[in-house]
């Protein structure tokens, strides 16, 4: 998806939810959620609230034992439920979605530490996950023997050290638990298996990826000979590897599978957990992603019923995609009667409970969007959300009683104007609140819910508040366009502003329906990929949102874009920068635009489509042709090409090209696996074809982040920078 550079450029998207963050940093609630477990120096350490009294758990000095010839470092670590052992993911490293590492297991009551997969590849163990009673530990094997790539599951048991194998493919690609690349990218599906409660079976995802072609990018840079690299992707109109759920018995590795109607080829299972003792509970979106159906499985005969659908005349969103990016989880209430589930059918992101009988009732009311569950807390009869009813680029702390009785309370305080974030502990008394604003630099504290009172006066966000000096630089605006849009934007002017001065305005897009550009944190007026303060080298920053953002301003507004990605949003941040461009301090000679990923696809497509505005166009990693996407992306926004081929063309910018009139400099890494460098190619070669002048930096086998090697983000800063100056010379005039 082509989220992940809006989200390494601009930091514009909150993280976390109500499923429980593992690692460096993050925290690990301990079973009466008045306490949790993170790794500080080496150590997992135990933090007590309210006092914040520190406990070492586990000194990884004294029980890792020592080499010297293989350095570790823990990637993240797992509590047993009984909260006697610890399993560590060590050396974790991640390529093409495939996270794999070494596993370890510390028992702190015989005092062992043992290391899993004896036999197998040390560093190729994935997704290590306790059985219920801590007994065992069931992981997915990464075997790259005989020339294929074959994934396995298999439990181990931490006493005898046996190791069994419950699956058994042999077939190149063939994946057991996890998930093939357009899955993980676009559906959030990594983690792909699931213990029963009483730790005798395992559910699980099997991925035929071999059924999907292989898009072989080359590498030149690594040997003497280039050689291809291979990754399983379905372009926009191919089929989705075909995908079922099984269980497998772990004391017979046998399996049993999961009868879901519906050819696997066009539809796809993208959540999926155990509901009861003998059954399943699992989603399943059509090809097109605008029908879902919740089917119960009974795990003995593997018989399916539906329980639940929803539709959209667009598309519906998984919960991933705005929650939590993950699909790990359900919202089980009533002792699993019921659960919580998110739907637009009334024209807004509202929360239902969903019965056993198939009967739903609404739970928030009002015309509103629910951004982000924190906590559903069964019982005090209550949820915890995020919402903005009167702002859109602001995020809150909202409370509402579970059974819908009541309308929802504001539980942020009214001072902390801007975008906040929590995490909240699993019994409800307890929330790490972050707050982030254009108006100060971040900060964040420890409170007591429901009343959001500070844990320590001394250490609460009020009274450390410190101003952000490009704050006041930085001014929030809506301008309606001529086709009647309001639009939100901000404007960052420089420190010296006079407006008796002409500046050169330079604007920042995204414009895909994965995000929003405008929303009121402390990162705005800033981009590493320019090195830093924009306003202050002596520009207008700005940026304005358009239709089929994720702001949180209705089903209609989200989904309008539908088939419409490449023009209708393509004319809002036009016709809205049009609006920008009269106020009497621009100067509309001097007018430049930027955006990497998505938002490179949208600067050319300014360029091209609008170039009598946009005189200079930097774009980075874009999507210069929608039917080179893949599938499950592509396909959700834009419809089926085969149905709607025309609406693709129309919107990729190859196609508008010959166009051109400005400075355009395009940038790509050649190893980007997400958005391939064949992108630029399509696009060179139009540019080309019509005599077009334009600049070019291909990064070699560089990802998508355009990151990797020594010097390599310092290059990019200096060759994008370095245009924009040349090119849209800064300064008032």
């Amino acid at each position: 998806m082509r989220k992940i550079l809006l989200l390494l450029v601009f930091c514009f998207f909150l993280k976390s939810a109500h499923t429980q963050p593992m690692g460096y940093g993050a925290l690990n609630w301990m079973s009466d959620g008045n306490s949790y477990a993170s790794i500080e120096k080496n150590s997992i350490v135990q933090t007590s609230l309210p006092t914040f009294a520190k406990t070492v758990l586990y000194d990884w000095d004294k029980v890792m034992p020592k080499d010297d010839a293989h350095s570790r470092f823990i990637s993240s670590f797992v509590l047993s439920g009984d909260q006697k052992q610890v399993l560590l993911k060590i050396n974790t490293k991640t390529q093409y979605h495939k996270i794999t590492g070494e596993v370890w297991v510390y028992n702190s009551v015989s005092g062992k530490m043992i290391q899993l997969g004896k036999g197998l590849r040390a560093e190729g163990l994935m997704y290590p996950k306790f059985s219920p009673d801590g007994t065992r530990v069931a992981y997915v094997y990464q075997d790259k023997s005989d020339q294929k790539v074959v994934y396995n599951l298999y439990s181990e048991d931490l006493k005898s050290r046996r190791i069994i194998q419950l699956t058994f493919d042999k077939a190149d690609r063939s994946i057991n638990g996890t998930f093939d690349w357009v899955y993980s990218e676009e559906l959030f599906c990594t983690d792909g298996f699931r213990w029963s409660d009483d730790g005798t079976r395992i559910a699980y995802w099997n991925v035929d990826a071999s059924k999907v072609r292989n898009y072989l990018m080359l590498n030149t840079t690594d040997s003497t000979y280039s050689f291809t690299v291979p990754v399983e992707y379905p372009k926009a109109g191919e089929d989705p590897s075909p995908v079922k759920i099984g269980v497998v018995d772990v004391a017979t590795a046998k399996t049993k599978w999961m009868n879901i109607e519906g050819d696997p080829r066009q539809n796809y299972l993208v959540k999926m957990e155990w509901s009861a003792k003998d059954e399943l509970i699992i989603q399943q979106l059509n090809r097109k992603q605008n029908v879902s159906k919740i089917w119960l499985a009974n795990t003995v005969t593997g018989a399916g019923k539906v329980l639940w659908t929803d539709t959209d005349k667009a598309w519906v969103d998984l919960e991933a995609t705005w929650n939590s990016n993950s699909n790990m989880g359900w919202n089980w209430i009533e002792g699993g009667k019921s659960f919580v589930w998110a739907s637009e059918k009334d024209g807004w992101r509202h929360l239902y409970r969903i019965g056993r009988d198939g009967k739903e009732s609404l739970i928030t009311k009002g015309d509103f969007d629910v951004i982000k569950i924190y906590l559903i807390d069964e019982q005090d009869n209550l949820v915890y959300f995020s919402a903005s009813p009167d702002n859109a680029t602001q995020r809150y702390l909202y409370c509402t009683k579970l059974d819908g009785s009541e309308n929802p309370k504001r539980i942020t305080p009214a001072d902390f104007t801007g975008s906040n974030d929590y995490v909240i502990s699993p019994n409800g008394k307890w929330g790490r609140h972050n707050f982030s604003s254009h108006l100060y630099t971040p900060a964040s504290e420890w409170v007591a819910l429901p009343g959001h009172s500070p844990v320590d006066a001394e250490k609460s966000i009020t009274k450390n508040l410190k101003e952000d000096a490009l704050g006041k630089q930085i001014t929030f605006f809506k301008v309606t366009t001529e086709d009647g849009v309001t639009l939100d934007g901000w404007i960052a002017k420089p420190k010296d502003f006079d407006p008796a001065k002409k500046y050169p305005v330079f604007f920042y897009v995204y414009g895909e329906p994965w995000g929003c550009t405008v929303f009121d944190n402390a990162r705005l007026g800033r981009s590493g990929q320019f090195g830093g303060n924009i306003p202050d080298m002596g520009y207008l920053y700005v940026s304005v949102d358009c239709r089929g953002s994720m702001a949180p301003r209705g089903r209609e507004w989200r989904k309008s874009i539908y088939r419409q990605i490449g023009r209708l949003n393509i004319r809002d941040m036009a016709m809205g920068a049009k609006e920008v461009l009269k106020w009497n301090y621009c100067d509309t000679s001097r007018v430049a635009v930027h955006g990497w990923s998505g938002g490179g696809s949208s600067t050319l497509n300014l360029m091209f489509q609008y170039p009598e505005i946009f005189k200079t166009g930097i774009a980075v990693a874009a999507v210069a042709n929608q039917l080179a996407y893949d599938n499950a992306y592509q396909e959700r926004y834009m419809g089926i090409p085969s149905e709607t081929r025309e609406d693709f063309l129309a919107g990729s910018p190859y196609t508008h090209a010959k166009n051109l009139r400005g400075n355009l400099l395009y940038i790509h890494g050649t190893g980007d696996d997400n958005v391939h460098f064949a992108n630029a190619e399509k696009l060179f070669n139009e540019l080309i074809r019509y005599n077009k002048p334009f600049q070019m930096m291909a990064y070699p086998m560089r990802s998508h982040g355009i990151y990797e090697g020594e010097g390599t983000s310092q290059h990019l800063t200096t060759t994008c920078k370095k245009f924009l100056l040349e090119n849209c010379p800064p300064g008032g005039r």
